[in-house]
């Protein structure tokens, strides 16, 4: 999550789209909408804020932060629309779109201040999704229009911190359920199969290298941050199975970062780095660029891996992340 520090809460409209947005929320609330499938069943979901969402029918216009609709997806629930990072990077998917085919959805805005209320709205949602860092708000749904996108559809927040990685696991195979997965398929029991395969393997890594410090972290052009695992659910769960974290000391009150300048990016010491791959961070060849970081220890002896630290909540999406850590762990040695 891009917790630096904390993010400008300007309006995403100007006044002439808050015009047009009201006219919208009026119109949805003066016409009653028709009933979607008069057969199906009334759906709902009580979230990580205590919260119950209620539709009347099941959901089809799903609307979700992107890795949320990575996670339903791999349990064969399909979205309407996403908002968050979605576009290639470096010509690559996005790390946080899994394999949804994002040409395909409707996108309501790539940054953090960008929800396109207008375009939400025309999407006619039966439910908005996202992840919390923490409760109660959803993350890339703005504060400022919160009342807004709420009055046009029911909303369900998943605890993404200050967790183990299980708890949002367990949680994403019961929302996807609810929604009409079905959790017998060969394809949802390899993947699960594939995770226990891959969390027995990394326990193991981390068992045969005692104090084999790992140190989490992203960076931007002035600063060099450190992550708080405890903050981290996939930290807090990898700790869990052994793997030895250098803490970051929480620099402000979202608590997740130790803030570095770059002259102080050699504080800790550290055998492995774990490399933040979102397309909001510095990526490796500008990270190269800072001679702070070619000097580290790890990264001379080539010691580094990449951290999916936004990796969709499904075991399809985490089954690979743990083997590519074990095998990073299996491949570094204590540093002098």
């Amino acid at each position: 999550m891009n917790t630096h520090r904390p993010l400008s809460r300007r309006g995403l409209l100007t006044a002439g789209g808050a015009i047009g947005v009201s006219a919208l929320l009026t119109a949805c609330g003066s016409e009653k909408k028709p009933e979607k499938d008069s057969d199906s069943k009334a759906w709902s979901f009580k979230d990580d804020r205590g919260r119950t969402a209620k539709v009347n029918h099941a959901p089809k216009n799903i609307v979700a932060y992107v890795s949320t609709a990575a996670a339903l997806y791999d349990y064969g629930v399909e979205c309407t629309g996403i908002f968050g990072p979605s576009k290639p990077v470096d010509g690559k998917p996005n790390p946080q779109a899994g394999d949804l085919d994002v040409d395909k959805l409707t996108s309501l805005g790539e940054s953090f201040n960008q929800f396109n209320i207008e375009k939400y709205a025309g999407l006619e949602p039966d439910v908005l999704i996202s992840n919390m860092f923490p409760p109660p708000a959803l993350w890339f749904v703005p504060a400022d229009s919160t009342k807004k996108i709420e009055a046009l559809a029911p909303t369900v927040g998943i605890k993404g911190a200050r967790t183990s990685l299980l708890e949002p696991l367990k949680r994403y195979t019961e929302l996807a359920e609810s929604l009409g997965a079905d959790l017998e398929t060969e394809k949802v029991r390899a993947a699960k199969a594939r995770f226990d395969k891959a969390e027995s393997r990394l326990r193991k890594a981390a068992k045969a290298k005692p104090g084999l410090k790992v140190l989490a972290m992203t960076g931007d052009a002035d600063q060099f941050y450190v992550a708080v695992p405890d903050s981290y659910c996939d930290l807090n769960y990898f700790k869990d199975l052994g793997v030895e974290f250098v803490a970051g000391k929480k620099s402000d009150e979202w608590g997740f970062w130790e803030f570095l300048s770059w002259e102080n990016a050699d504080k800790y010491r550290a055998d492995l780095i774990m490399m933040d791959n979102r397309s909001s961070a510095l990526p490796p060849k500008e990270l190269a660029k800072k001679p702070t970081w070619e000097l580290l220890p790890a990264v001379k002896a080539g010691q580094t891996t990449p951290w999916s630290m936004e990796e969709r909540y499904s075991y399809a999406g985490f089954a690979p992340v743990l083997e590519r850590l074990a095998a990073a762990i299996e491949n570094s040695q204590r540093l002098n």
